[in-house]
């Protein structure tokens, strides 16, 4: 067998090697006693540990994976890192009231500062875990500062991915029947574009970071700001992302204000294509299922929350089978970890439950979902550990008892694997999580400022009521 590379290299900058290398490459998926070359931010070569020593005799730097599974980074596709500073508040209330009495309250009273503690600490948390690039809808607040920050913040700890600005524009229909606050709705939708333009002037595609526009939620969002939102992100070679269908009374009070169903209308108004990525996707019928297969939309799936505020259960099945992109996030992280492995787990037995199907899906889908369908989401070279990608890439530790025996390390993956197995990340190339610590941040500082932002978010937002140590209900 014949390590692929893109040239006959005798230096790498990095190698890591004498490992379980799960490629989620089609042609060689897995490479038992493998190993992973790196030049700059991309992998020069994969094949047989043997094959690739005597090929890279040199290297910069060396990680001994022996024991160990390696992987590409996984991608969390829809994410709020805001909302970690009001992690376990809003237990017991169902969506609508999630958002009116604890959500928006919280997001309405961040500032900038809380904003971008607050995004660290997720964004630590996120890549410790094994992710290695996260698209986050942040709309607390959403001025150009503050984005840029939120994007700064992300970046520090090395990941990789964009920043979804939450555009409201003005007060719709849809915003009063869904008790929208006006703090949120605070731009015009001239006001609204011309922010996004100016992010976008400081990270244009391509950026580490990227900025994309998003219309919060395609019910309560002005059509004419949404379609505008969707031009932009297809002028700057950009991807745009809106909540779309995740509670079945968004889609009724779209109904009862436009005459017809929110993907519907996308498809109609010609805005389903590649660039478009719908948060949720659940509430859809069988012609807005198709819709979405035919103009390879994008469907974000976050199964932890939709279970845990009981939104319901994506027609992932369905949607793939028409050929629509189906990636996972973690969603909100008030009541969701910061683990894309807790998303695999979660969507695994979610539609194996929902379908009384024992079969579906199997644990290849789940990875291929959250690494290569995540990849399409990005929009670069993810996601796959091959010649010419980006080398974004995890070592998972197999040697721990929740490893062992490990008959199918590709099933364990889906089934039992979690962030506290990961033990380096490589970004870009660069280590930045080495024996499960960042290389980039101080762990304890991080926690520090996110903790009093945390405290000072919930006395200006009066959620000191939700605190309670004991609900009985």
């Amino acid at each position: 067998m014949t390590p692929t590379t893109s040239r006959n290299a005798a230096h790498a900058d990095l190698i890591i090697e004498n490992a379980y290398v799960v490629t989620l490459d089609s042609g060689r998926p897995v490479i038992v006693d493998g190993s992973v070359a790196v030049v700059g931010e991309t992998i020069t070569a994969v094949g047989p540990a043997r094959e690739i020593s005597a090929q890279f005799p040199q290297a910069a730097a060396r990680i001994d994976a022996s024991g160990c599974l390696v992987m590409p980074g996984l991608i969390d596709a829809h994410t709020h890192l805001f909302q970690v500073l009001g992690r376990g508040l809003g237990d017991g209330l169902e969506l609508m009231a999630w958002l009116r009495q604890f959500m928006l309250p919280l997001a309405t009273h961040m500032t900038t500062t809380d904003a971008e503690a607050a995004v660290r600490l997720s964004a630590l948390l996120a890549v410790q875990a094994g992710t290695t690039a996260v698209v986050d809808n942040h709309y607390a607040p959403t001025d150009t500062d503050t984005i840029l920050a939120v994007a700064q913040a992300i970046e520090d700890v090395g990941l990789r991915g964009a920043v979804a600005r939450g555009t409201f524009g003005p007060r719709t229909v849809g915003s009063d029947r869904m008790g929208v606050p006006d703090e949120l709705h605070c731009y015009p939708s001239t006001t609204e574009l011309e922010i996004t333009a100016e992010c976008l002037g400081e990270r244009p595609s391509g950026s580490r970071v990227e900025i994309w526009p998003m219309p919060e939620n395609i019910s309560y969002v002005d059509l004419d700001l949404i379609a505008q939102c969707a031009v932009l992100a297809d002028e700057q070679d950009l991807r745009w992302q809106a909540h779309c269908s995740e509670a079945l009374a968004e889609v009724v009070i779209f109904e009862e204000v436009y005459g017809e169903r929110p993907v519907a209308w996308l498809d109609r108004a010609g805005l389903l294509g590649p660039r478009t990525t719908l948060a949720h996707a659940i509430w859809l019928d069988d012609a807005e299922i198709e819709a979405m297969g035919a103009a390879r939309a994008c469907g974000l799936h976050q199964p932890v929350c939709n279970q845990v505020v009981s939104s319901g259960v994506m027609p992932m099945r369905e949607l793939l089978d028409a050929g629509a992109t189906v990636a996972l996030g973690t969603d909100g992280l008030a009541v969701s970890g910061q683990s894309m492995f807790e998303a695999m787990k979660s969507a695994y037995a979610m539609h194996r439950l929902s379908r009384m199907d024992a079969t579906w899906p199997p644990a290849e889908t789940l990875l291929e979902l959250v690494c290569g369908h995540g990849a399409r989401v990005l929009g670069r070279h993810v996601g796959v550990i091959e010649t010419g990608a980006l080398a974004d890439l995890v070592v998972i530790d197999m040697s721990t008892p929740r490893f062992q025996p490990a008959h199918r390390p590709v099933a364990m993956l889906a089934l039992i694997g979690h962030g506290a197995d990961v033990r380096d990340v490589v970004i870009g190339g660069e280590l930045v999580v080495r024996d499960g610590r960042s290389t980039l941040v101080d762990h304890d500082e991080v926690m520090a400022k996110a903790g009093e932002a945390a405290e000072r978010v919930a006395d200006a937002a009066g959620l000191h009521p939700l605190r309670t140590a004991w609900t009985q209900r």
